[in-house]
């Protein structure tokens, strides 16, 4: 477990948040003048919102959810491999008064942060901050501590649950984090360096970012971009809305960069972690592709290169440049060189919608693509099977 996961990309580097060794008229609106609008009842007044007359609403958010916020302290033996020299006779014999110390086993320490869904024990945080752990620490606001049980952890999209032996524990409540805007408040809770209980705040400053844009194209979310502060240690705390619901789970930063954090949408998380208290992993749908969203430079790129045996007619769709033999993506016929345009009726232009496609599907339903084959439109239909543990493992 690194005390920070960095990843290059251009000159920037992203870290995952763990501490530890581990209508308008010619430039005119036109608006109706307010008599002319029809005027609410009081019944139909909408309420104030926070933020907008609760200038303590981050306090009360926080005062909320705090308690639910914790602390996770994990550790792992690390056992170092004895070099062959060391049970050689001959090398003993000749050079024994000079052989260094030989290597031990060491402990790697890290912590993180998490927030506690049910009255049970139930708590979410990142895979990173609790994989490979040999021991897991759950430290509560009021002081409380509990040795923790991983339940499960899912590489892919960096989520895990882990279950402590109490009752009637305070818990977060949910929000809805399709619903989120950009310009709304964003509120971070968690321990970032060892400081527990930090409260930071900002905003949305955008949603639907994809593991491309965040230099992690090994993970399959959409993230939520904050410039709320996040810092290491940071890593599976919650990120509020302004009402004080969890709308995010915290997991990276851009090193070097001011504002640049990243959260992991609540619905996502949910879903995954549902699957990981039901049986301890999560079946991904997986269809055997390797595609891109198309562009009028990568249309020009693909139908000037010599070494690529189809050409690029459409402007607009999804690409596959690669079917992985045996798949069902090669057993529904998918070919490379065929594009994408519509999953079930729904048009796609980007390779991130057509992943999000798969990933909400259940397990042994059909996806119905609508294609581009040389010019020609087809229709395939397609059962996405579960994600080889092979694949996920190399991710």
């Amino acid at each position: 477990m690194s005390a920070k996961f960095s990843v290059q990309r251009s000159a920037t580097y992203l870290s995952l948040l763990l501490v530890g060794s581990m209508g308008t008229l010619l430039g005119t609106q036109l608006f109706p003048s307010n008599n002319l609008l029809p005027q609410p009842s009081v019944a139909q007044l909408p309420k104030n919102l926070p933020g907008q007359t609760d200038t303590n609403f981050i306090a009360r958010a926080v005062e909320k959810v705090g308690p639910a916020v914790v602390r996770i302290d994990s550790s792992r033996t690390v056992r170092r491999r004895q070099s062959p020299l060391f049970n050689d006779p001959f090398f003993r014999e000749f050079f024994g008064r000079d052989l260094p110390n030989e290597p031990r086993n060491r402990v790697e320490r890290g912590t993180g942060s998490g927030f506690i869904i049910n009255k049970e024990g139930l708590v979410l945080t990142n895979a990173h901050v609790v994989n490979g752990a040999d021991k897991v620490t759950v430290v509560l606001k009021d002081g409380r501590s509990f040795e923790g049980t991983v339940m499960g952890e899912d590489s892919l999209t960096d989520v895990a649950v882990i279950k402590i032996q109490a009752q009637d524990l305070p818990t977060v409540k949910m929000g809805k984090s399709e619903d989120l805007q950009p310009g709304e408040w964003a509120i971070a809770i968690g321990n970032p360096l060892g400081l527990d209980n930090t409260v930071t705040a900002g905003i949305i400053s955008a949603t639907g970012r994809t593991s491309n844009d965040v230099g992690v194209p090994d993970k399959r979310v959409g993230f939520i971009q904050t410039d709320a502060a996040i810092n290491p240690g940071n890593s599976g705390g919650p990120l509020l809305n302004q009402a004080g619901e969890v709308v995010g789970m915290n997991t990276a930063i851009i090193g070097g960069a001011q504002g640049l954090g990243f959260a992991i949408p609540i619905q996502t998380a949910q879903r995954i972690a549902d699957q990981l208290i039901a049986k301890g992993k999560v079946d991904h749908p997986f269809l055997g592709i390797r595609m891109a969203g198309l562009t009028p430079d990568l249309k020009d790129r693909i139908n000037s290169a010599p070494d690529i045996n189809f050409q690029i007619t459409e402007d607009q769709g999804v690409l596959i440049f690669e079917v992985i033999p045996n798949s069902p993506a090669a057993q529904a016929g998918l070919r490379p060189g065929d594009i994408i345009q519509a999953i079930d009726g729904q048009a796609v232009t980007k390779a991130s919608q057509v992943q999000q496609k798969v990933d909400d599907t259940t397990l042994g339903n059909t996806l119905k693509l609508d294609i581009k084959r040389q010019g020609k439109s087809e229709t395939l239909a397609i059962k996405p099977e579960p994600l080889p543990a092979q694949l996920s493992q190399s991710k």
